[in-house]
């Protein structure tokens, strides 16, 4: 029988403040195996060093510090740090070179703050321009034009020892719904599929993506009742099988509404461990990251969830911390914001409209 270790170990949880609080620390000794961070834990480059290498101190083990850090409107790292543009902007340059520049100019200042995996990039397509969530966080409009260049800013990403993660699995471009606020459905064939959403997707494999992350999304035709993140039909079937992936797979955050207003905390957990996620993320609530990792113990003592499953997901969580869960290492500010990564930055901005974004 797995241990509560084993358990808390498909979790990766968010908290409030500047500093390690007593919540999540307790978070970190139950087992969880990886933290969360978003705007509300920054405060300054140096003060971000020295919160995740506190982190891995106190947790005595490889644990991960993960972050959402696209460019454009979705970075959370900002004052200090290079401004990397929109992944628009990006695929407009249609440069594969350039986009695994950025890559690396992201993965290098992570990297120097003691960052483990960026939550990046987005190869949904975006085929919607009603789409409320997704827009310029994309690479473009075509397929392949997507597919080219996410797989070169992963490359680049994963370049500089962070792991990158592709989302939101199988496609979140063409959807009318924002997902934090509602639960989006899209009756699109599979041959659609095929055709548009899942390109990208397979061009991040092969370029070794580490994680993919699921997308709070039905996807009809290949699983009518449930979204992806709760699918064995689109995690098992599409993502495994069909395209060969054998990485770590990340849910979104599960205290979004498409989730939260549908689901409960229970059926959340054990559908989304039972489909394939080896990584539940629960990014807000404290009392809730308890009983989401409570409800999987229960879930396996109950045989609900097969104890081989939880076994498979602490591999493939091992085999990225072996990887890219790196040791604190003293704050280095040279890096960040640095002449060099500016001077990628404004390349993109002359490829794309002869200016130099660095300088509005």
């Amino acid at each position: 029988m797995p241990s509560t270790h084993d358990v808390a170990h498909l979790f990766l949880v968010g908290f409030d403040g500047h500093t390690v609080s007593p919540g999540v620390r307790a978070l970190i000794d139950l087992g969880v195996a990886g933290v969360i961070l978003f705007g509300r834990n920054v405060e300054s480059p140096r003060q971000v060093a020295e919160l995740c290498g506190e982190i891995k101190r106190l947790a005595g083990r490889p644990i991960l510090i993960c972050i959402d850090q696209e460019g454009g409107r979705v970075r959370r790292l900002r004052e200090g740090f290079t401004a990397v543009p929109s992944m628009r902007a990006v695929g407009a340059t249609g440069d594969e070179r350039l986009a695994h520049e950025i890559g690396a100019v992201l993965g290098r200042e992570l990297r120097a703050v003691n960052i483990d995996v960026d939550l990046a990039p987005s190869v949904d397509v975006d085929t919607n321009p009603a789409n409320p969530v997704i827009g310029d966080r994309s690479f473009g409009a075509s397929p392949e034009l997507v597919a080219r260049m996410g797989a070169a800013v992963i490359r680049g990403i994963q370049d500089q020892g962070v792991a990158a993660c592709a989302k939101h699995f199988p496609g979140h471009g063409d959807t009318a719904q924002d997902s934090h606020a509602e639960l989006p459905r899209l009756p699109h064939a599979i041959e659609r599929l095929r055709a548009v959403e899942l390109p990208p997707f397979r061009a991040a494999v092969e370029a070794g993506v580490a994680m993919v992350m699921t997308s709070h999304v039905v996807f009809e035709p290949v699983d009518p009742l449930l979204p992806a993140t709760l699918s064995a039909a689109v995690i098992g079937g599409v993502l495994r099988r069909e395209m060969g992936f054998d990485g770590v797979v990340v849910s979104d955050d599960l205290e979004m509404e498409a989730i939260a207003a549908n689901f409960s905390v229970d059926e959340v957990v054990t559908r989304g461990a039972g489909a394939g996620v080896d990584l539940l993320a629960v990014c807000h609530d404290e009392e809730l990251q308890h009983r989401a990792i409570e409800a999987l113990g229960a879930a396996v003592r109950l045989g609900a969830v097969s104890e081989e499953r939880v076994a498979h997901a602490n591999r493939r969580v091992g085999r990225l911390m072996d990887r890219y869960a790196r040791g604190a290492r003293a704050f280095d500010a040279t890096v960040l914001g640095c002449e060099e990564h500016r001077a990628v930055v404004a390349r993109v901005g002359k490829a794309v409209d002869g200016t130099d974004p660095t300088r509005r």
